[in-house]
Formats: C-alpha cells, sequence, structure tokens
C-alpha cells in the first residue's frame, strides 16, 4: 500500500487538512520503533488505496523536542512515498525551513500553503512558480478551512502518489545539513515572496487588545468559560431529558415485556445492570457532544493559546509555564492526550510537574457523574455556578500541587508559543467534531462502562439468596470495610463502592450507582435526591474531582515517565488530596450549620 506523511508547524491548519483529506475514518496507529501513537486514514486516490499519516506538528526536524524526534524516527524507519508539507502562507519566512530540509533528505514532496485567503487580506503575495522551481516540488495553495483549493490539492496528490511508486526512506546522514540550509532559506524568501512594509491592523489585533489586557485578560477569560458552562446546560439539559424519556419508553414498551418469562436473577441483570446502568451513562451523550462543540469553538477559534498567553506568569510562578495550561485543557476532553502532548517539553523537570497536574483537569468521565449529580441536587440557578466551582476546583489543585512540588521538578525550559489570528470554526469541522467525540464516547461506554456495570451489578447481588446492595452482599463487605474512612466524608457506604469502581474509570460511577440503587435515569436522580443534601453531593462530586487517575491515564503516566515511583505518587497524592478535601470541605459546612 502507497503511503503519505502530512508534515507542518503547529497551527497550519495540518490536522484541519487531514481531516478534511480524510473525512471522520481517522484511526489511531502503532508504529515499529517509534515510542508514540499517530493517527491515520486509509483512503482512495485515484485508482489506489494510500494511507495518510498525520506527524506531529514540529518547527524544525533538527531539533530536540519529543516531537521533533518522533519525527525523524518516523522518517528514519517507515517508508514513505510522498511527503505533504503544510504550511501557513502568511509566515513563510519562517515556515519554508521545514521544506528547504525535506529537500536536502532527498524526499518527493507537495507543498501546500494554507491559509492563502488571510494572506491575501495582507496582503502577502507568494510567487508559487518560482518557489516549486527552487524547491523542486509542486506548490499549491488553499484554504483547508474552507475548501478552496483543496480539488486542485487532491488531483496534485493522485499525480504524485503514481509519480513516486517506490516507498522511500530518509538519508541519515542529511540532518546535519543545518548551516546551509539557513542561509538557502533567507535566499528562497526574498525571492519568492512579498510581504507589505507595514502589515495593516487586523480584526485580531483589536480584539488583542480587549482579550490580552493586563488586568482586564483573566477575569475575561474566566467570563467566557463560565458562559461557555451556561450553553452546555442550556442547550444539553432539554436533549437530555428527550433521550431520557426515549430510552424510558423502550424499557417499558419493549425490555420488560421481552424479559418476563426469564428468572428473577436473569431479569435482574439484564434490565436493572446492563440496561439501567448503560442507559443512564447514554443519556449524557447530548451534553458531551455541546461540551466538546463549544471546547472545539474556544480551540479553533485561537483563544485557546491566548489563555496560555496569559496565565503564563502566574504558571511560571509554580515552576510550569503557558504550555502546562494548554495541556491542562486539553484534559477537559481526556487526560490521556493531555499527558501526550507535554512530549513538546524539552525539560524533564516541567514535563513530569505538568504531568502530575493534568490529572486534576476536569474531564468529560469526570464530567458525566457531575452534570448528573448536579442535574439532581441543585436548583437549575445554581447548576452552571456549581459545575463552574468544581472547574475552578481543578485550577486550585493544580496550583497546590504544583507549588509542592515545583521543587523537586524544576526547569528553565523558555516559554515558545505562537498565538494565531481569531478565526470561526466551519458548520463542517463542528459536525466532525461532534461525531468524533460521540464515536469516543460510545466506544467506552462499549468498553470499560459494560465491564463495570456487569462486576457492579455482581458484587452487589452476590450472594444471590442477599438483598441486593445489601451488608451481606460482597459490595457490602467492601463499604463496610472502607466507611471509618469515607463517612467523614459525609459518604455512606454506596456511594464509597461507586468510588472503588471509579478507579477503573470515572465513566462507571454513575452506571455503579444506576446498578446500586437498582434504578436508572430520572428515577435515579430522584433517588438521589431524597438520600442526599447538597453538602454530601458536593462533597462526593470533590472527591471524584481530586482522587486517583484512571487505570487508562496511570498507565500513560508510566509509560511517559518510565518510573514506578513516580507513577505511585502519581497514584498516592491525588488520594490524599481528595480525602482532605472533602473532609475539610464536609466538616466545615457541617460546623457551619448547612
Amino acid at each position: 500500500m502507497k503511503r503519505i506523511a502530512l508534515l507542518g508547524m503547529p497551527n497550519t491548519g495540518k490536522s484541519t487538512f487531514f481531516n478534511r483529506l480524510t473525512g471522520a475514518g481517522a484511526r489511531i496507529g502503532n508504529w515499529p520503533g517509534i515510542t508514540v501513537d499517530l493517527l491515520s486514514a486509509k483512503i482512495l486516490l485515484g485508482d489506489a488505496m494510500v494511507e495518510v499519516v498525520d506527524l506531529p506538528g514540529i518547527y524544525n526536524m533538527h531539533g530536540f523536542s519529543e516531537d521533533e524526534l518522533v519525527v525523524r524516527r518516523f522518517l528514519e524507519s517507515q517508508p514513505v512515498n510522498l511527503f505533504v508539507v503544510v504550511l501557513n502562507a502568511t509566515q513563510l519566512d519562517r515556515q519554508l525551513a521545514l521544506p528547504l530540509q525535506l529537500k536536502a533528505l532527498g524526499l518527493p514532496m507537495v507543498l501546500l500553503l494554507n491559509m492563502a485567503d488571510e494572506a491575501k487580506k495582507l496582503g502577502v503575495r507568494v510567487d508559487a512558480e518560482r518557489l516549486s522551481q527552487a524547491l523542486g516540488a509542486p506548490v499549491r495553495t488553499l484554504s483547508a478551512k474552507f475548501g478552496s483549493g483543496f480539488e486542485l490539492v487532491r488531483q496534485t496528490l493522485v499525480e504524485q502518489v503514481h509519480r513516486h511508486p517506490k516507498l522511500q526512506l530518509a538519508d541519515k546522514t542529511a540532518f546535519e545539513q543545518d548551516d546551509s540550509i539557513e542561509h538557502e532559506l533567507s535566499a528562497l524568501v526574498s525571492q519568492s515572496v512579498s510581504t507589505p512594509v507595514q502589515v495593516p491592523a487586523s480584526v485580531t489585533d483589536r480584539i488583542d487588545r480587549l482579550m490580552l489586557h493586563p488586568w482586564l485578560g483573566l477575569p475575561l477569560f474566566f467570563a467566557v468559560m463560565y458562559l461557555a458552562f451556561q450553553a452546555i446546560y442550556s442547550i444539553g439539559t432539554p436533549l437530555q431529558d428527550g433521550l431520557d424519556w426515549l430510552l424510558g419508553s423502550i424499557k417499558d414498551a419493549w425490555l420488560l415485556p421481552a424479559v418476563q418469562g426469564l428468572p428473577a436473577g436473569a431479569q435482574s441483570f439484564l434490565v436493572e445492570g446492563l440496561y439501567d446502568g448503560l442507559g443512564t451513562v447514554v443519556t449524557f451523550l447530548p451534553i458531551i457532544i455541546i461540551f466538546f462543540l463549544v471546547m472545539a469553538v474556544v480551540e479553533d477559534s485561537g483563544y485557546l493559546s491566548r489563555a496560555a498567553f496569559l496565565m503564563d506568569a502566574l504558571m511560571h510562578r509554580l515552576g510550569l509555564d503557558g504550555r502546562a495550561f494548554v495541556m491542562q485543557l486539553m484534559g477537559f476532553g481526556c487526560n490521556v492526550p493531555a499527558i501526550l502532548g507535554t512530549r513538546v517539553m524539552r525539560s524533564p523537570g516541567l514535563r513530569r510537574l505538568t504531568m502530575l497536574v493534568i490529572p486534576f483537569s476536569l474531564c468529560s468521565a469526570r464530567l458525566q457523574v457531575f452534570l448528573f449529580l448536579i442535574g439532581a441536587i441543585f436548583a437549575p440557578k445554581a447548576a452552571a455556578l456549581a459545575l463552574f466551582s468544581l472547574y475552578l476546583m481543578s485550577f486550585v489543585m493544580v496550583f497546590l500541587t504544583a507549588l509542592v512540588w515545583r521543587g523537586r521538578y524544576h526547569s528553565r525550559d523558555p516559554l515558545m508559543l505562537e498565538l494565531p489570528p481569531y478565526r470561526l470554526p466551519t458548520l463542517r469541522f463542528l459536525l466532525l467534531e461532534g461525531w468524533r467525540s460521540a464515536g469516543h464516547f460510545l466506544r467506552a461506554a462499549g468498553g470499560f462502562i459494560v465491564a463495570g456495570v456487569v462486576l457492579v451489578w455482581f458484587l452487589t447481588h452476590y450472594p444471590f439468596d442477599a438483598a441486593p446492595a445489601s451488608a451481606a452482599t460482597l459490595a457490602g463487605r467492601l463499604a463496610e470495610l472502607a466507611a471509618p474512612l469515607m463517612a467523614p466524608l459525609g459518604l455512606d457506604s454506596l456511594l464509597s463502592i461507586a468510588l472503588l469502581f471509579g478507579f477503573v474509570a470515572k465513566e462507571i460511577v454513575i452506571g455503579a450507582l444506576a446498578v446500586i440503587y437498582g434504578q436508572g435515569g430520572d428515577e435515579l436522580s430522584r433517588l438521589l435526591a431524597q438520600k442526599l443534601d447538597w453538602v454530601q453531593a458536593y462533597s462526593f462530586m470533590l472527591f471524584t474531582l481530586i482522587y486517583t487517575p484512571c487505570l487508562a491515564t496511570l498507565s500513560t503516566i508510566r509509560q511517559e515517565s518510565k518510573s514506578w515511583g513516580y507513577t505511585l505518587l502519581a497514584l498516592v497524592w491525588p488520594l490524599t488530596l481528595a480525602w482532605t478535601v472533602s473532609f475539610l470541605f464536609y466538616q466545615a459546612a457541617r460546623s457551619l450549620g448547612f
């Protein structure tokens, strides 16, 4: 099979082009000799099936960051038919070094000048023909975001893949030619690129005067995030209620009549275990999709980089930098890719301290728990504030952890950050992002969550002659062991059981509650509202927010740190912190009469 590799610097639109070229068929692939998983997809180009590999965004193939080394190892170990280099047409003076390095390696390539629409507005003119002659490769202009020029690019890829039928490896000795490339770059830019002497002030500049204001910038950032959470609730809650009604109707009309002839144990397993457990989790699908859509708007608009810039001074005092804050925000989706993202940090100390704080991000798995409990316990007017306070608490835990451990994991690695222009994401991009987030959520439901609710049902029903979730069951015995530790937090034995399964994956917690209480959807919400007051519920959510990362996150930390001792620290420190914070909150709230 033929293979195309995509290369480009960060913020050039490489991922946008990859998504447009491959659609939603991307997968994560493991490559021999490379210690990181890369995104790839198989597509039909002309009459040939081609594998497209999206390599990490890098500034230089001759650098020493983790991402740069990953690309070099890929070039040295994986044969490729064609390289597609995606550049920002407005910044060619800084980005042409990358194709020059590929040229020195003697590898076939196509150069894509992305964001041609923005370059035109700024008055940047590129002589594509002269650039093509100098590089010995086709040069095409396009806007990956809006699709202009895309068909010509696709036709060029078909032609070039057929023109280069043999897979090629990079020549390792070519990585030593840095000095000559630097001189060639200067000459190439002067001959091929025409930039206005003074670029006119853009909309981005005018917005940044407010959004990056020394005093107003941070309050505006938190205001934006609060409004985002308010939008998630306002739009997502009615959709969640509708899906819950649909699942309840299916249960009453189809499932219950279908299982009537089965033994009582089998009925309990299918209805209270699988259906109620999984159904309660699935009802969060609309809110999860909306959450990812909102975060996609924040990220694709360019505001996420501004947040890192605003937070850099504060993060520096904690031994971190703005990149760590970006990884923290990435962790809102899932902690695992955020931890993998620390590979761009060259300092081992900075990287380890960042990996230690990322698991405090309020990931989508924890979000399911909080959305359910907040909806059940808190009034609608207080719901967004309660969720917002948990996000703030996650940052407080980050700051506290960094202050405690910065002496051990210190760094002097400087921050290098680009602020891209503000852009509005396209509807196509948002629809693809919603599709991917839904697929990721459902795949999780098909894995950890199914196993989790089945295991919870077994522990809460065995021995089968005992009352479900009673002290005589296996779950009841486990809860008795945990009671002395959890009672001071206001958490009863049944809630402790749900937290126990959260060690495996936080997605299981709500499904576990549905199995433990033998109720799902609205029935479970009403039951929890009767059993818990807001202080107990908030204590439970605090513990869920802070305590031990899921197994997938711990496994990634072990893989990236290559240290069992550090992995043990990442396990024990959050657990200790969770118990302490929940204890202080619960006891203080009760002493004040709440």
